[in-house]
């Protein structure tokens, strides 16, 4: 009789799952991993190309690469293309990529291609980041498209040119986290407040060497945008990536941006990724997702946020001297007093876009608030779309209309602000209100002083010119 194999195999997690499916081979704790979509852009590719050329080597599989500029380029008159590009460096990087991409065979969206966007917006709405997946690119912030049940995760520039050339990559196995959201969010409390108490409580480092599997009632309910924007958010506490198991909300996205044929043949085998039952993970925490209000980061790193109704840390009262070392280095910076309530700061600048929250679920939110008001008189403001299809649609509803008529700058695609490699960003002293994901220091520009929050904080901080609760204007 021949025996149950499957009834042998231990249960695994969703990461195991995935690990396993693509482990080509491994040796003193080290794997080498298949790839099955590399993303380049024009930052972190030129030096990986130009090694390939150097030792002569071809692109392994340049079907299952895809390119775009999106760090440096200008968020206005992307229209003429590279032309339209007035600093030095980022026209010989956006024009090296093109080079690149043409010369390799790699499928790219130039500047202006309707396509084109922040990598981490297109490839998902191209139908290109799928279930099973392992995904890489070299931006930390590759753990997006986690959020489709795939392990995807940033690399480094001379990992860049191991999958080029091999289409594969050597990695250590991660260990397993996972966060149980229970419950419900409350109206309009959305992932971007979810992830901020997640890293709060996590800390910048608490996730490190692991990968966050997202479970619970909360998150099955989220859309697929609002799980890009969780799982974007992992690297924030450390983690290698973040994980969302496919289900129908999943499956429904993705079959409206592939072929149908390719989505049925598919469809069987995304349906195998998931934990199962028994499944051992190496550290869990649980959360209530009705307990969770709207969240602002107050200092220099995500882990930094506290919930509207707070009031920033008093170092005076922290026993360990390293935190208190921290919290007073924070404040100092963001030229904040100990102890103060977070909702009344006055800000100068807001800028809605990013890999986090440059979707259009994002840009209704933040317009729902924006409807028939007008921003502060001292506050500048903008609003860049994460990809041109996505800024398509926004005009499509209207959308535009009412972020101009509030008085922000309609923008073209790209990282913008997030990153401020391009002319977006603060000058010394400013304050941002900022659906970004990173507050670091000097982050969008040297001296600028951000706060991360929702797109509908955002939008009300920029209406009463000071960190608001959004609520107050509904």
């Amino acid at each position: 009789m021949f025996s149950d194999s499957h009834a042998q195999t231990p249960p695994r997690t969703l990461y195991e799952k995935l690990w396993d499916a693509h482990l080509v081979a491994e040796d003193d704790g080290e794997a080498i991993l298949y790839v099955d979509l590399h993303m380049l852009h024009e930052v972190t590719s030129p030096q990986a190309f130009e090694r390939l050329r150097e030792f002569g080597r071809p692109l392994r599989r340049p079907d299952l690469t895809l390119a775009m500029a999106d760090h440096c380029v200008p968020t206005t008159g992307q229209g003429l293309g590279i032309a339209g590009v007035e600093d030095d460096i980022s026209r010989i990087q956006i024009d090296m990529l093109a080079c690149n991409s043409e010369a390799f065979g790699v499928e790219h969206f130039t500047l202006g291609d309707i396509r084109n966007g922040i990598v981490h917006v297109v490839g998902p709405e191209q139908g290109r980041s799928l279930p099973g997946m392992t995904i890489v690119c070299g931006d930390s912030h590759t753990s997006t498209h986690g959020a489709f049940g795939a392990l995807a995760f940033g690399i480094g520039t001379s990992e860049i040119e191991h999958v080029m050339a091999t289409q594969s990559i050597r990695q250590r196995k991660a260990r397993n986290l996972r966060v149980t959201v229970n419950g419900q969010l409350r109206p309009g409390i959305t992932a971007k407040d979810l992830a901020l108490t997640i890293v709060a409580r996590l800390g910048v480092d608490g996730a490190t060497d692991h990968v966050i599997e997202y479970c619970g009632e909360a998150i099955t309910a989220l859309s697929m945008e609002a799980r890009m924007t969780l799982c974007n958010m992992s690297i924030e506490a450390g983690a290698r990536a973040g994980l969302v198991a496919p289900d129908q909300t999943t499956f429904e996205y993705l079959r409206t941006r592939m072929p149908e044929d390719s989505w049925s043949a598919r469809l069987p085998n995304w349906k195998t990724f998931f934990t199962d039952g028994g499944a051992a993970f190496d550290y869990e925490i649980t959360l209530d997702a009705a307990a969770i209000s709207p969240v602002v980061s107050w200092g220099i790193n995500p882990a930094q946020s506290i919930g509207i109704d707070q009031r920033v840390p008093d170092p005076a009262r922290q026993e360990d001297a390293k935190l208190r070392a921290v919290t007073e280095r924070a404040l100092a910076y963001m030229h904040l007093q100990p102890d103060a309530p977070i909702a009344g700061t006055s800000i100068d600048r807001v800028f809605i876009g990013s890999c986090t929250n440059g979707r259009i679920e994002d840009l209704r939110a933040a317009a729902g608030i924006l409807r028939q008001r007008r921003i502060a008189e001292h506050v500048s403001a903008i609003v860049v779309p994460g990809s041109g299809l996505v800024r398509q649609a926004a005009e499509k509803e209207g959308l535009d209309r009412i972020f101009i008529e509030a008085g922000f700058e309609w923008r073209e695609p790209g990282c913008s602000m997030c990153a401020a490699m391009n002319a977006d960003r603060l000058t010394t002293g400013e304050r941002c209100a900022s659906t970004s994901n990173r507050n670091f220091e000097n982050r969008q520009g040297p001296g600028g002083r951000t706060h991360l929050m929702s797109p509908a904080m955002a939008a009300a901080a920029a209406i009463t010119g000071q960190i608001t609760d959004f609520r107050r204007l509904i």
